[in-house]
């Protein structure tokens, strides 16, 4: 979601998941199961985190549903990777390394690594930036659409910390995903839960809603294999959390990196865990390192 957001308000133990899946959820595939701490329970999340808020209004959850995760349609619709269909024009060429990577950004993607979004911001204190899902194949790294998407209000840092309303420049597995509406296809575990409200307006005034309809939890001080709402920080509070690929509202967020609505779910259904995607982020001259 953004960066230092949701915060936890009290710990409480999570009951045993439901027997039946949520509504929403179809059959015919097996449902993921997404291991949820007790924190996710009755967690109340500041938006002037993930969304890049700049009101005090928060992310409400309803009591946190018990249950993991929902399963998605049972078919799943691959994202093309040379346009899909909103008029984005495809890539011709097929690069053998990452384009804009200079040597210490691409020594971080691990060897096993088949899929990559790679998010290049315009400058260091832009919130402007653009999104391109890469697939890596026999002959090189094949591109596909370039997507607009924001990041914080004042741009990059390498140093990321609670509220400092930057996204932080690495590279970062991606292994959990949800959303306050049903799963859209992905072959990510999806938390599927009211909790991902988001209300208030952004910092241009924008309207904050439907914000969190479908994330993707950027793994960055959290722990993997958990709800993008577990408030666990490994490496402390004063470092942030949060850090989400979530649904684009038109302007920066506090952390995150913000997509279309459309591109938020073709990255849901594209996105295969057998393919150890990661999110490479950062401005244009950091990454070129």
């Amino acid at each position: 979601m953004t960066s230092s957001t949701h915060r936890p308000s009290r710990r409480a133990p999570l009951p045993a998941p439901p027997d039946e899946p949520p509504a929403g959820s179809r059959g015919g595939r097996r449902p993921h199961r997404l291991f949820i701490p007790g924190t996710v329970l009755a967690l109340t999340v500041n938006l002037a985190g993930c969304s890049g808020a700049g009101t005090t209004d928060a992310v409400r959850p309803a009591a946190l549903e018990a249950h993991a995760a929902t399963a998605g349609p049972g078919t799943r619709q691959p994202m093309p990777l040379h346009g899909d269909g909103s008029g984005e024009a495809p890539t011709a060429s097929v690069p053998a390394q990452l384009p804009g990577l200079g040597p210490h950004t691409l020594a971080r993607i691990p060897a096993g690594t088949r899929q990559v979004v790679l998010v290049t911001g315009e400058a260091k204190n832009s919130s402007v930036a653009q999104a391109v899902l890469y697939e890596r194949t026999g002959a090189g790294w094949e591109p596909g659409p370039t997507w607009p998407a924001h990041n914080a209000l004042r741009g990059w840092t390498d140093d990321h910390h609670m509220d400092d309303l930057h996204s932080p420049i690495g590279v970062f597995s991606l292994t959990d995903a949800g959303g306050r509406l049903a799963d859209p296809g992905t072959k990510l575990p999806y938390h599927h839960s009211p909790a991902f409200t988001a209300g208030g307006l952004g910092f241009r005034g924008e309207s904050l809603t439907g914000t969190f309809d479908y994330v993707v939890a950027i793994n960055y001080n959290r722990l993997t294999g958990t709800s993008p709402l577990d408030g666990t920080h490994p490496q402390g509070a004063g470092k942030g959390g949060y850090i989400w690929l979530h649904v684009d509202h038109g302007g920066p967020t506090h952390g995150c990196v913000s997509l279309r609505r459309k591109n938020m779910r073709a990255l849901l259904r594209a996105l295969e865990p057998a393919r150890h995607p990661v999110i490479v982020m950062g401005d244009a001259s950091s990454l070129s390192r």
